[in-house]
């Protein structure tokens, strides 16, 4: 799973140089990357070392990994794509070092033709580390906020200026996110939680969001309603789909 189009909404493709994550949230609890890691691409995950090497974590197929073989790839893409960056991890994992996180940041710059969208729940080592980054204009910033208890992830991601579009993913929703403070954002994706074991979003909290989003003029993008597979309850909002993006020019 290096690299492949996919059917999330909001991006064309994934492109996958670090595998592998540690839970810190409850929007984490049924993570279907973990859960891929155990299953799907279990076998080939083990063959490969650890960032952290010790027994523990190579008989971890989610320990963090870093793939050096796939690190160049969204080069070989010609066409312009949308790319979420690492769905199977997080950049900014503590296992993952300046040197690899900058590496990564490297091929975006240099793919200046894609538009990468790094998604984090460690925003404030994002910030920690902006400064010592190259950044490019068609690098997206975001953190996952499923519900005020880690609300403060909004504010280290407001300091990272050298981005040229701040975003929050909502997803899965877990709780009213009604008095979450928007300044300094420009897009908000929201969504309720799918697979086995997930979680009921209410709709008075895709509501709240929603018009959060339009009160203080962030571009709201409603991915799902989630059930037992993500397109199981539809993506329809008070009969409307919800499909927008922020402006941002690319390099």
């Amino acid at each position: 799973m290096s690299s492949t189009t996919t059917g999330i909404e909001w991006t064309d493709a994934t492109w996958n140089p670090m595998t592998g994550c540690t839970q810190i949230s409850t929007g984490c609890d049924h993570c279907y990357a973990k859960t891929l890691a155990e299953t799907k691409t279990r076998e080939n995950y083990l063959r490969r070392a650890p960032v952290k090497d010790s027994a523990e974590n190579r008989e971890n197929p989610f320990a963090p990994r870093f793939w050096e073989d796939r690190v160049r790839q969204p080069l070989s893409w010609r066409t312009p794509k949308r790319i979420f960056v690492n769905s199977m991890s997080d950049v900014f994992h503590a296992h993952f070092s300046l040197e690899m996180i900058r590496r990564v940041f490297e091929v975006m710059n240099e793919a200046h033709w894609h538009q990468f969208q790094v998604l984090t729940k460690r925003p404030e080592r994002a910030l920690r580390f902006a400064d010592d980054l190259p950044w490019s204009p068609n690098i997206w910033i975001g953190t996952s906020i499923e519900n005020m208890d880690v609300a403060k992830r909004a504010d280290a991601l407001r300091g990272i200026a050298q981005a040229s579009v701040r975003f929050i993913s909502a997803e899965p929703l877990l709780g009213s996110l009604a008095n979450l403070n928007l300044d300094g954002i420009e897009w908000v994706i929201g969504g309720g939680e799918s697979g086995r074991g997930h979680r009921r979003v209410d709709p008075v909290w895709a509501r709240e969001l929603r018009d959060n989003c339009k009160r203080a003029g962030v571009a709201f993008f409603w991915k799902q309603w989630g059930g037992f597979t993500p397109k199981a309850g539809g993506r329809l909002l008070d009969g409307k789909t919800y499909d927008e993006y922020p402006v941002a020019l690319t390099a």
